[in-house]
């Protein structure tokens, strides 16, 4: 009972705080659905965050923004047929293979040309490639990243990730996307889980349907398994250096901070339980319809908080080199999926 009353304490302040923000954002995304909640979410957030406020906070944000988004995924899940799943990401495997190349290609020849260190143009292309910053923070100990490194990268991303919630929807109706291939798009395209769900939820609103949202969730989970086999290759790289290190008399020490257990983004076999769920028990459609629009307000709770962890000075200051690494990766990946969507008629 003590542990519980203090995880309350510790955590209630900054989850109660997304909540009210939450409400609101879902209020005027219902009123402006053009726009929508999740990106009303990351505005309020914002604007929120350039208030001072109390350290009490801190913890329920980051909460929030991570593991209430983990749940709100796993809701999802509640209306989504396995059948609709694996097709859907098989079809997604092809352009995936070809947008994670991209992202490596250009993130090892830009930072030659820009002179980046290693390190950090693994994090920018690792990042951008499959899930943002939870495949930065798995990465970072698999390569020996440097802390600057890896603040430096997790803002670029999240940059990023900020700008394609805005931008991603108006460029897709710009260019006459359809519903799945917008999802496609998205899924593949943007960095992170959150961003993805965000400006999916944001099409999804304003075309009146749920195939955008529900077709870029599965594609993005397809893509954050990746983050198992990438890692995996990066560690027995890293550790064959530094035994070659060793070996040619420099400091260098062997990779030891990889653990599979932290990696593996749990949270999908949870939506994959879900959809099972849905697919083979009788559930009746108003329950299920409830626990959906409850993973929807989640995802709007989610988004406040990545606003209100919005360092807007820092993101604005750091750096242009990583910067402009961050942007060649993401315009390669951006394209790479439209046009492998052009060729393979799937847009």
């Amino acid at each position: 009972m003590k542990k519980v009353m203090a995880a309350l304490k510790k955590y209630m302040p900054g989850i109660l705080l997304c909540l009210v923000i939450a409400v609101i954002a879902w209020f005027l995304g219902r009123r402006f659905t053009i726009v929508g909640g999740a990106v009303f979410g990351i505005i309020l957030g914002i604007l929120a965050g350039l208030i001072r406020r109390p350290a009490a906070f801190n913890d329920g944000i980051r909460f929030t923004s991570k593991k209430i988004l983990q749940y709100s995924i796993v809701l999802l899940g509640f209306e989504m047929n396995m059948g609709n799943i694996i097709k859907v990401g098989s079809q997604s495997l092809l352009i995936l293979v070809f947008t994670l190349s991209a992202s490596f290609i250009t993130a090892y020849l830009v930072s030659k040309v820009l002179r980046l260190p290693s390190g950090i143009a693994v994090l920018i292309g690792v990042g951008t490639s499959i899930c943002g910053g939870s495949a930065i923070a798995a990465t970072a100990p698999v390569i020996k990243a440097d802390d600057d490194d890896v603040a430096q990268a997790i803002s670029t991303i999240f940059l990023f990730n900020i700008i394609a919630v805005f931008l991603f929807p108006a460029v897709g109706h710009l260019i006459g996307l359809s519903d799945t291939g917008f999802g496609m798009w998205a899924g593949t395209a943007i960095n992170d889980t959150s961003s993805v769900v965000a400006a999916a939820s944001s099409w999804s609103e304003q075309a009146g349907n749920g195939t955008a949202l529900q077709f870029a969730t599965i594609v993005k989970l397809t893509r954050t398994l990746f983050i198992v086999p990438i890692t995996l290759i990066l560690a027995v790289y890293t550790s064959r250096k530094a035994k070659k290190g060793a070996a040619a008399g420099t400091k260098a020490t062997a990779s030891s901070g990889y653990s599979f257990r932290k990696v593996f983004p749990w949270f999908v076999l949870g939506f994959l339980a879900a959809a099972l769920i849905y697919t083979f028990l009788p559930i009746p459609a108003p329950v299920s319809a409830f626990l959906v629009q409850t993973g929807k307000f989640l995802i709007i709770m989610a988004m406040a908080a990545v606003g209100l962890n919005t360092n807007l000075k820092k993101l604005l200051t750091q750096s242009v080199k990583p910067l402009l690494l961050g942007i060649c990766c993401w315009g390669a990946v951006s394209g790479v999926s439209l046009l492998v969507q052009f060729l393979t008629q799937r847009m």
